[in-house]
């Protein structure tokens, strides 16, 4: 004989109230992290001046000067080089995948890609160290610890997350548009450049805007071939600092105002990943907030 509606009804009501507790002390972790980091961070960024703070050129925590500009371009150039190297690639493979391999080569190359997301950014760091940066050095000059070499490496770590995605972009496609078009006349490449190709363009953007957000927090890889340091680079062979080099580089004999700048470092970084994500989340939704 079954439980009476009553106890059945009682049960529910507490695992419904336990997971709206799980999911609220989720919701207050990210708020503490969020408040602590602006506590710690922006006494600095109102003692400098904002605009002193994220323009300044100059990285001096020495003698008090706390200017993130070098490493606000290290990241600009490291990011849009990685994107670069990952979009191409990332949405070719993607394409391939979805829609001109067959079904047995997709399930046995899908995981293997998927596998490089789960490979940890210390390892992909080794290989930049060891592989890429001296065949840079040898072959196209510098240091070989650049923009390149981390553009490389980050270009590599952001494919999962761009196939992955786009993969999904392109299978959410009804089949009647691709049916369609093949039933006028079109080759599998029009229909896949014309029809899509636009049909699945939010979750290609929604894509891109997430392997960036890789690539702007990405750390250990780019602290091991970066160069880390801390002055606008003047080519891409040059060696550069990102924002969260700086921060991971610095923390652990920061003091005083020096480690109330890295913090502020940090409100810069958290404003921009969120913003990347609330954008991702805008273009994969059509600009409709989703519930």
């Amino acid at each position: 004989m079954g439980e009476s509606g009553g106890p059945v009804r009682y049960k529910e009501a507490i695992i419904e109230k336990l997971l709206v507790v799980v999911a609220l002390s989720a919701i207050a972790v990210l708020g503490l992290i969020i408040l602590f980091i602006f506590k710690e961070g922006s006494p600095l960024m109102a003692r400098v001046g904002l605009i002193r703070f994220i323009a300044g050129a100059k990285w001096a925590p020495s003698r008090g000067i706390f200017g993130i500009l070098p490493m606000i371009w290290g990241s600009i150039w490291v990011t849009a080089g990685a994107l670069a190297i990952g979009v191409p690639l990332g949405l070719a493979c993607a394409i391939f995948l979805a829609e001109m391999a067959s079904g047995r080569v997709s399930a046995i190359l899908k995981p293997a890609v998927e596998l490089l997301a789960g490979i940890p950014s210390v390892v992909y760091g080794f290989i930049g160290l060891v592989v890429l940066v001296p065949f840079i050095r040898k072959w196209l000059g510098g240091p070989g610890f650049s923009v390149l070499a981390a553009a490389i490496v980050l270009g590599i770590m952001i494919l999962p997350t761009i196939i992955s995605i786009s993969f999904d972009a392109f299978k959410a496609v009804p089949a009647a548009y691709r049916d369609g078009m093949l039933a006028l006349g079109a080759t599998r490449w029009q229909a896949i450049r014309m029809v899509i190709l636009p049909a699945a363009r939010p979750g290609i953007v929604a894509a891109v805007i997430l392997g960036m957000g890789r690539a702007v927090g990405e750390t250990m890889a780019v602290i091991m071939v970066a160069g880390n340091a801390t002055k606008i680079p003047s080519s891409i062979l040059a060696p550069v600092r990102t924002l969260t080099s700086n921060i991971a580089l610095e923390m652990g004999y920061a003091a005083g105002e020096h480690r109330e700048a890295l913090f502020a470092t940090g409100i810069v970084l958290f404003i921009v990943i969120a913003l990347l994500n609330l954008a991702a989340r805008l273009f994969a939704t059509g600009g409709r907030v989703s519930r």
